[in-house]
């Protein structure tokens, strides 16, 4: 099984917005038929097709902590640097967290909440898993 598709909610006020910020983000537009629904391609797959990610247009915006979006990079810092550069505001600098993950937080013109992090080997076998 392999997660390959996530669909974030957007209002008819925040799509055109989230089109361009997605675009900046660093992912491909590749479906965009009309303007309740566009689907993006992310740069990079683990040797299979690239994950996707797609805008839909609801009746009002998600309430509460609503949906967060990982996007692992190799260097958080660098990635931070290109985000700054193509107008696009992180919530905080980059910060290694205790459970050895190192995070970026935005949010996308909808209200989402994404993070760019690095956590290599700690994502799935942290040293304090029991399993």
């Amino acid at each position: 099984m392999r997660l390959n598709q996530i669909t974030l909610p957007c209002t008819d006020e925040t799509f055109h917005a989230c089109l361009d910020f997605w675009q900046r983000f660093g992912l491909r537009l590749i479906v965009h038929t009309h303007d309740s629904y566009a689907r993006f391609e992310c740069p990079e797959g683990d040797g299979g097709a690239p994950a996707t990610l797609s805008l839909h247009v609801e009746s009002q915006a998600a309430s509460g902590p609503g949906v967060s979006v990982y996007f692992e990079v190799d260097d958080v810092a660098a990635e931070a640097e290109r985000l700054a550069r193509a107008g696009i505001t992180l919530d905080a600098p980059p910060v290694k967290q205790s459970w050895l993950w190192t995070e970026a937080w935005l949010h996308d013109p909808a209200g989402n909440r994404v993070c760019v992090y690095h956590a290599g080997e700690a994502r799935r076998f942290p040293p304090w898993r029991k399993v």
